[in-house]
């Protein structure tokens, strides 16, 4: 019988000892398999450059430097080659790359409050990003491990410097993945000749990629002068080397919008290296054409290029299995988030895209106000992209997705390309002034900035939308801080700690907006007061909602509101 025992016992042992042993194989193996080592740089005295410090917010290395404006705007402008621009990039805005890390990291933890799933997320990523470094160029490859040298060791625990860096350069794209947290739904558009007020190509874009406003705080506008290529600018965020929009001294800009993808399977190009490639070395649209049919991407996007050779703007829409090139018939063009090229006319990811998703509806509404307000000049550009209404000017709420202007914008720009003009707007969002750079003088007169000095054109800022300081303005703020505590009051389930005017206080604060209603809703049905939350759910539904699945979650809750109260 004690023989039997031990003979049990000692099975047990090697069983457990067999499994073990297999976790740590596996472990072993995915460490090994997900793990990306850096390049080597040829050189790599750079690592040893001091910052200097002359006046506050103003930091230096040689003819490099990094400044906090008048006007909250933090502005860099480097030179050299890969690595070492990487490296000056990374020691200039350390401060700047940390804080960034920290407010994208605390947003991933607010739409995903799970320990678990954000350990499942690391992992994902991690195996999803394997292979990364093999579709980027060694040329970015070496800037960003020159800036991942400066990034902060606080979130080792995630993964390498570098590995981090690299990663978070797939976010615009990983993004496409998550599209249910309305993370992208950008906006672009060109006019010339006589759509625009002097006839030159002017191109404006909001750039609607939401992480949570810290995220947005910190922008930076980078004017980089390589030693190949085009000096170009480009709005960026610390430690970002891709593009999401920018324009080049040969006239050139780039801006990208998401369009629907399938869940991709492994990373390839990210869309704002690609574009970061297009916006440094094309000088036209056949070369930025050119540029992207040589590079595999993992989804779908438009890349809206505007020419000041070709006088033009042009859509590039790529996916991971195509790529369409689409010329304007008339003097104007519109993007939305959505391919309108004959080649992705009958793909069926995008014909659900138009009739699902906020995309048609908010193109639509551009192309109304490209009509109803041209000739355009700057100024009217900025009036299109600030537009909150919907179609026909009615008003669909604060915030909403189809509308241009959604309250969200990391930012807004304004394109000259034929005379090197360019705007970009300042907090809070495009509701803000626009403050104007002129490229000629910036690469002219201000490379090897010494002394800390405004380096934007006064003469052509664009005063701040009548919105910001109105009552409107006001109660959106309020809109946006009850929504958060209305979200936690149901995620946590303490309905019952909510005070009693709270409900009807947050309803006046954005009353058109479908989502007050929903949550209302969301939060009598917690309580179990089923035709409370029926009575809500039928407002919201009376209103304009920008995605399907977002309306049929809404009929969904409707219908057991109806069958609770039934039974």
């Amino acid at each position: 019988m004690a023989d039997r025992k031990n003979r049990w016992l000692k099975r047990i042992g090697i069983s457990i000892l067999i499994l073990i042993t297999i976790f740590v194989v596996f472990a072993a193996w995915f460490h090994f398999t997900t793990q990306i080592r850096p390049p080597k740089p040829d050189n790599i005295t750079s690592i040893s450059l001091t910052v200097e410090n002359p006046a506050t917010d103003f930091y230096k290395i040689g003819p490099n430097w990094l400044k906090k404006s008048s006007n909250g705007l933090w502005e860099m402008y480097i030179e050299g080659k890969p690595f070492e621009r990487g490296v000056i990039n990374g020691k200039l805005s350390k401060h700047l790359i940390a804080a960034q890390e920290k407010a994208f990291i605390d947003q991933i933890r607010e739409m995903i409050p799970s320990d678990f799933y954000l350990r499942f997320l690391k992992y994902f990523i991690y195996w999803f990003n394997r292979d990364l470094d093999k579709y980027l160029t060694d040329e970015y490859k070496l800037e960003i491990y020159g800036i991942s040298l400066s990034a902060s060791d606080q979130y080792s625990f995630i993964g390498s410097n570098y590995q981090r860096i690299l990663n978070y350069h797939s976010a615009h794209d990983i993004g496409h993945a998550l599209q249910d947290f309305s993370l992208v739904g950008c906006s672009s558009l060109g006019v010339w000749g006589n759509k625009s007020k002097d006839s030159s190509l002017i191109i404006g874009r909001n750039f609607d990629f939401y992480m949570g406003d810290e995220f947005a705080r910190n922008k930076i506008i980078c004017f980089e002068k390589p030693d190949q290529g085009y000096g170009f600018m480009m709005v960026t965020w610390g430690g970002m080397i891709g593009t999401v929009s920018g324009m080049n001294e040969a006239g050139l800009t780039v801006t990208i919008n998401a369009a629907k993808s399938e869940i991709p399977t492994s990373a390839k190009t990210p869309i704002s290296i690609l574009a970061r490639e297009i916006l440094q070395y094309a000088s036209d649209i056949s070369e930025a054409w050119a540029i992207a049919q040589k590079r595999e991407t993992f989804v779908s996007e438009s890349i809206l290029i505007g020419s000041a050779r070709d006088k033009q703007t042009a859509i590039i829409e790529k996916s991971p299995f195509k790529i369409a090139l689409v010329l304007p018939p008339n003097n104007d063009m519109a993007c939305a988030n959505h391919f309108q090229s004959q080649e992705f006319s009958l793909d069926p990811l995008n014909i659900r895209n138009i009739k699902e998703n906020a995309s048609f509806y908010r193109f639509k509404r551009l192309q109304q106000d490209i009509t109803e307000n041209h000739p355009i000049d700057y100024l009217g550009m900025a009036s299109i992209l600030r537009d909150q209404q919907g179609l026909n000017g009615v008003n669909i709420g604060m915030g909403n997705e189809k509308a241009m202007n959604q309250l969200i914008a990391h930012h807004s720009i304004i394109f000259m390309p034929e005379k090197l003009l360019v705007w970009v707007s300042t907090t809070p969002w495009q509701v803000g002034p626009y403050v104007c750079y002129d490229l000629n003088k910036i690469f002219r007169n201000f490379a090897g900035l010494q002394h800390k000095v405004e380096i934007t054109e006064p003469d052509k800022t664009i005063p701040p939308d009548s919105f910001l300081g109105s009552n409107d303005y006001e109660r959106f703020l309020r809109f946006k801080e009850m929504r958060k505590i209305l979200k936690y009051t149901i995620r946590t389930k303490k309905t019952d700690e909510l005070p009693g005017s709270f409900l009807d206080d947050f309803r006046v604060t954005n009353p058109m907006y479908y989502e007050v209603f929903d949550l209302i809703g969301d939060y009598y049905s917690q309580k179990g007061q089923w035709q409370l939350a029926q009575a809500e759910y039928h407002h919201a539904l009376s209103l304009v909602i920008p995605r399907w699945n977002e309306k049929e979650k809404i009929i969904k809750k409707l219908a057991n509101c109806n069958v609770r109260i039934q039974n």
